[in-house]
């Protein structure tokens, strides 16, 4: 199974997300289309560069929208940090314990476990505020990135309005 998310940055927010048993373009789009329709258009959206990401369906769905895109260098998953820590949280606290059997459970199960995540979880790096918390009140959010292989940072006032979406294979 394939799932893809488009999370705010600032506030950890997943904002949309879809399951799909192939790795197209299509189920990324559509996540994209909802996160754009329920939350608005954001001056950057930023993704690693899977196939789905660099199709021209998604990539059209930004241009469309005169969103800038920004796309993570090739091998740099440091770039990727708050999607892989949202995947890790995903496989850890819900997808390995419960061991879904069907895509119906899988899909009932995540349903339950991002409400929870934006909802309920709190989130050291927002002070023990929850997603939704931070997202609504837009305060408390952000994050300091320290850029290895340039030795720089980049401030949570630069990364505070992008939107960014990945997928990952999950198995079920």
């Amino acid at each position: 199974m394939y799932l893809v998310a488009i999370i705010d940055w600032y506030s950890r927010k997943v904002l949309s997300w879809r399951l799909s048993n192939t790795p197209d373009s299509r189920f990324c789009v559509d996540c994209l289309e909802q996160a754009l329709q329920t939350h608005g258009v954001p001056d950057v959206f930023n993704t690693d560069q899977g196939s789905q990401f660099t199709s021209n369906d998604f990539i059209g769905a930004l241009k469309a929208r005169d969103i800038a895109i920004s796309m993570d260098g090739r091998g740099r998953a440091s770039d990727n940090i708050f999607v892989e820590r949202l995947w890790r949280s995903v496989k850890h606290e819900d997808v390995y314990l419960k061991g879904y059997a069907t895509m119906t459970d899988l899909m009932l199960g995540l349903t339950e476990y991002f409400t929870f995540y934006n909802t309920t979880r709190m989130h050291q790096s927002l002070g023990y505020r929850t997603p939704d918390e931070v997202y609504l009140t837009a305060s408390g959010g952000g994050a300091k990135i320290i850029d290895k292989y340039s030795k720089t940072e980049k401030i949570s006032s630069e990364i505070e309005s992008k939107n960014r979406g990945s997928a990952v294979p999950l198995h079920v």
